[in-house]
């Protein structure tokens, strides 16, 4: 059947009604559940009552398992960034002996020219696990610069007087950074028979805590690394004999000797430091 346009269309179905035929004709009547008695002719239906009882109420879930939240986000996004990325260190490697570990100590490093001790001094105070600092003996010597008295030239009374001034500048050196908690390590070429120049002014000067090492290569070997010094630096090699003939009579003095032939700087360093580890621990 057809509409003329612009004609109302047939409402659509709602609930409570019945529906209509496109006619306007009434159409079938919802049907009635079964068991449920027809009320008389001419008589309204009942409006529907309550529900007699409330649905049953669902089973009990199992409690869910605790899931993991992203932290909040300041993206608009949502995405939130990642901690920087950084490299990992490598583990160090296990002790293989004693260590000062981070103990405030002074040392003193003895031995003759071509020992290689200002070198491994040096290096032995850069990888403390603490503030060390390195004083040299030679080095404040030469701060005199007009009229340095050089011991090669003869030892008088000049150089003796140099010495002396430069002995008891790094002692004071060496208290101010011991009372700041900075250990210290001074490197000197001292005579076991020379009292002048001995380990008495040392102490004195430091303090008895100091603690002396001989680093005391063989001849062969100081003789090669005195050849590659330049300057003031450069004994002849009769020098350089008759001191390490005297640095010998530092043994049977108790004090601890370190043979550093056959060992580089680094190895002599560990080693170094083992020795004074002993050192502390029986004092």
């Amino acid at each position: 059947m057809q509409h003329a346009v612009g004609a109302p269309l047939p409402p659509p179905h709602q609930p409570g009604y019945a529906a209509h035929d496109w006619a306007g004709r009434p159409g079938p009547q919802p049907a009635t559940p079964p068991g449920v008695p027809l009320p008389p002719a001419g008589v309204p239906a009942p409006p529907p009552g309550p529900a007699s009882s409330a649905p049953p109420p669902p089973p009990a879930q199992p409690p869910a398992s605790p899931q993991w939240t992203p932290p909040a986000s300041t993206e608009p996004t949502g995405d939130y960034r990642l901690a920087p990325a950084a490299p990992v260190a490598l583990p160090l490697p296990p002790p293989t002996g004693p260590s000062t570990g981070t103990a405030t100590l002074a040392v003193l490093l003895i031995g003759p020219a071509g020992a290689g001790k200002t070198t491994v001094a040096r290096h032995w105070a850069a990888g403390r696990q603490v503030p060390t600092a390195h004083i040299s003996l030679d080095d404040v010597r030469e701060w005199v610069c007009s009229g340095f008295a050089d011991p090669q030239s003869g030892w008088n009374d000049q150089s003796e007087a140099q010495y002396r001034l430069a002995r008891r500048t790094c002692g004071f050196a060496a208290r101010n950074f011991l009372a700041n908690g900075i250990s210290c390590i001074l490197d000197d070429a001292v005579f076991p028979d020379r009292p002048v120049v001995g380990l008495g002014g040392w102490k004195r000067h430091v303090g008895p805590g100091l603690l002396p090492v001989v680093l005391l290569p063989g001849l062969e070997i100081v003789l090669e690394r005195n050849a590659e010094r330049s300057g003031n630096r450069r004994l002849s090699d009769e020098e350089v004999a008759g001191i390490h003939g005297r640095m010998a009579g530092w043994y049977g003095s108790g004090l601890p000797i370190i043979d550093n032939s056959t060992y580089d700087v680094e190895t002599t360093a560990r080693v170094l430091d083992e020795v004074l580890a002993r050192a502390i621990a029986e004092s």
